[in-house]
């Protein structure tokens, strides 16, 4: 049998291959751009040239209402409840 300590480090090594393959393949290269699409950075930018208007969002509804009527009481403080004990 193997020893685990190997089959680890085996492991390991090839994940770290198969990273760098996928990192630096020849599939990651840069892709050329066009002048149009390199002109704008921001989709802002890019919105205002052809004439559109960009706005912020309004803002959001709280994901939960206060709710109605009053709090809740406060749960029992555990240091200083005293649970009798039985016999």
């Amino acid at each position: 049998m193997a020893h685990p300590a190997i089959i680890a480090l085996a492991v390991a090594v090839l994940g770290v291959l198969a990273m760098l393959i996928v990192d630096h393949g020849p599939w990651t290269r840069p892709k050329l751009q066009t002048a149009e699409v390199a002109t704008y950075k921001t989709t802002g930018e890019a919105a205002r040239a052809v004439g559109a208007e960009v706005r912020p969002t309004e803002p959001k509804t709280p994901i939960e209402p206060a709710p109605v009527g009053p709090k809740p009481a406060q749960p029992v403080n555990p240091t200083t409840h005293q649970v009798p004990l039985r016999d």
